[in-house]
């Protein structure tokens, strides 16, 4: 396999960790091609001016960050802005405290496109649509750079651009900080620009604030972040991208939250969102959010608690018997990968090892057969068992082969040690559940 050393050690060092790597992920996909292909067709619809709007339900380690990293790679590489937030207790979709503030300043943070795709994107997506901006005026009137006559014929352009923004909700507003930033760019003033970008982040804490710095009577707020979300949607259609797609992870806090009364608003919100998408009042904006099938289907506290939200996505009489799979529903549940699929996903994990670390493949293919005989083989696997587990315990075999040549892959597997220290972390781990679940 070729893959450069610096990909291998992150795909490596994450999956080892536990956690979703943000590169390489194309080295290692293996399965969910039928999952990829539904969330593909979904982004084709947002770049045409639509909307979506989809869960991804699955177990704990079973692929769904995995599948929502992948999709946020190939929609870059589709000219799309991508904002993606990890939700926690700090961070929700409504609270009291600014949580869903929270979220908001953590999806504007972590803003990427295919140039930037580490995060931090949004000066960077400003400047090049101004600068796009004044390049068509540039080639429309046959000016020059710096002629007097360029400004207002830019500034023409521009107010096109943002007289399609005012009639969103806030969207004057944000319309008017656009002009503030454009003018502050054409005259170099770096601090009036970094205000702009500072309460387009949802950084002033009140309209006092936001006032006394800019001269505009308002700031992003836990009630309405989302609105500027859809605004931004419309503005980077305007400024040349795809659109924007919105991934959301560890839905599973809003399943945690103790209060009752605070739960039911965070549902309200996603309700709000989904009605947004649904029916057309979003544009060029595409969410995905994923979760376990427990934060989703728990009638007391989950997502199916909110009677609405449940009517609009429990499966069908057709679906619910597990037999077939809807992928055009709003809920794609991940089903586990295959033995097959595993047995790829190690080989192709095999190959990454021996790239890293300068050695000849030494595990056969019937050591990674026998591998994946003993994973499988332990009580309950065949619906606890999951592919993070199965990957670190790979890694683990790996990295034991490496520094201890001597050491033989079949008498490692064949140990009594590597097959009961499993069940020991399973019977700890279920414990620490159970102790979670009564607190």
């Amino acid at each position: 396999m070729k893959i450069p050393k610096r990909i291998a050690q992150t795909l490596m060092n994450s999956l080892k960790g536990g956690v979703v790597p943000r590169v390489g992920l194309s080295y290692i996909a293996v399965g969910r091609k039928d999952e990829i292909d539904a969330l593909l067709r979904d982004v084709d619809l947002v770049a045409d001016g639509g909307a979506s709007f989809r869960f991804i339900v699955g177990n704990y380690g079973s692929g769904k960050s995995f599948l929502l990293q992948t999709i946020r790679n190939y929609v870059m590489a589709k000219n799309f802005v991508v904002v993606d937030a990890d939700l926690s207790p700090e961070r929700r979709l409504q609270g009291t405290r600014g949580q869903g503030l929270a979220t908001y300043r953590e999806l504007v943070r972590n803003m990427s496109t295919k140039t930037k795709p580490e995060g931090g994107a949004l000066t960077l997506i400003l400047d090049r649509w101004i600068n796009s901006v004044q390049q068509e005026a540039l080639e429309e009137s046959g000016l020059l750079i710096g002629d007097p006559g360029l400004a207002p014929l830019v500034e023409r352009k521009i107010a096109q651009v943002i007289s399609s923004l005012n009639e969103l909700v806030h969207g004057f507003d944000f319309a008017r900080l656009l002009t503030l930033y454009y003018r502050s760019y054409v005259n170099g003033d770096e601090e009036t620009k970094a205000k702009v970008i500072k309460w387009f982040r949802g950084e002033y804490n009140t309209k006092t604030e936001a006032r006394a710095e800019l001269g505009v009577n308002l700031c992003i707020t836990d009630d309405d972040w989302y609105e500027y979300l859809k605004i931004f949607a419309s503005f980077l259609k305007q400024a040349g991208y795809s659109g924007m797609l919105i991934l959301i992870d560890e839905l599973v806090n809003l399943y945690k939250i103790p209060n009752s009364v605070t739960r039911q608003y965070n549902y309200e919100k996603l309700l709000t969102m989904y009605n947004d998408a649904m029916q057309g009042k979003a544009a060029h904006l595409g969410l995905i959010l994923s979760g376990t099938p427990q934060c989703m289907e728990d009638k007391r506290r989950g997502v199916y608690s909110y009677e609405a939200l449940r009517s609009r996505l429990a499966e069908g009489h057709f679906t619910a018997t597990g037999e077939h799979k809807d992928l055009l529903s709003p809920v794609i549940r991940l089903q586990p990968l295959t033995y097959e699929e595993m047995l790829i996903l190690i080989e192709k994990l095999a190959d990454i090892h021996s790239v890293l670390y300068d050695y000849t493949q030494i595990v056969t293919e019937e050591d990674m057969a026998d591998f994946i005989r003993i994973e499988f083989g332990r009580i309950g696997s065949d619906s606890h068992i999951t592919p993070r587990e199965v990957i670190r315990d790979f890694i683990e075999v790996l990295d034991i082969i490496y520094q201890n040549p001597e050491l033989k892959v079949a008498t490692l597997l064949g140990s009594d040690r590597f097959t009961y220290a499993k069940n020991e972390v399973e019977s700890q781990e279920t414990s620490e559940d159970f102790a979670e679940f009564e607190l």
